[in-house]
């Protein structure tokens, strides 16, 4: 894994070994960076569901004010915050232990662009994607990772979808505020 463009294009993260993590590829990565190009500059991003980190420091990277990490694995965490130290972002990040429906539920903050990529067979998307909808500023975007087979609703709360993708077994779908 690597960082696609940026402040700090080209740098390699860690990443989590085993069955239990799913990285995104760079290829996914690249689609939807490139996808909401225009909208991450002075954003403040949620990466749910974090792992290593790889989105959230993409933003940062891409000029994103701030990146909120949330992830329940002590491992993914450790790993996140050695990505974040060697890429130098500890002032503008913030990482939290939490499982992603918990976090939801107690966050006080809005963020303008979130990235969901929970594990595929845990069920969690379409919950988390219902509590992320309240945390979303006006003028917010969601992102959902997901296997072809889960279908996400035209509509939910204020947001609807805006784009969809297919990256061979990845579906990726776009959401926005007020389309």
């Amino acid at each position: 894994m690597r960082i696609i463009s940026g402040t700090a294009k080209g740098r390699k993260l860690k990443t989590l070994a085993g069955d239990n993590v799913r990285p995104t590829s760079d290829k996914v990565k690249e689609g939807i960076f490139s996808a909401i190009q225009f909208d991450v500059q002075g954003r403040r991003f949620l990466d749910l569901f974090a792992g290593s980190g790889q989105m959230g420091l993409e933003a940062l990277s891409r000029g994103a004010e701030s990146a909120t990490f949330v992830d329940c694995s002590a491992d993914s965490i450790k790993v996140c915050k050695e990505n974040i130290s060697a890429l130098r972002f500890e002032n503008i990040s913030n990482v939290i232990r939490s499982d992603a429906l918990s976090f939801l539920n107690l966050c006080g903050g809005r963020f303008d662009i979130a990235f969901l990529d929970p594990p595929y067979a845990a069920g969690l998307l379409e919950k988390a994607l219902n509590l992320v909808c309240d945390k979303m500023s006006d003028y917010g975007i969601v992102i959902c990772e997901h296997p072809p087979e889960v279908i996400l609703p035209e509509e939910i709360k204020d947001f609807c979808i805006y784009k969809k993708y297919r990256y061979g077994k990845i579906n990726v779908t776009t959401y926005k505020k007020g389309q």
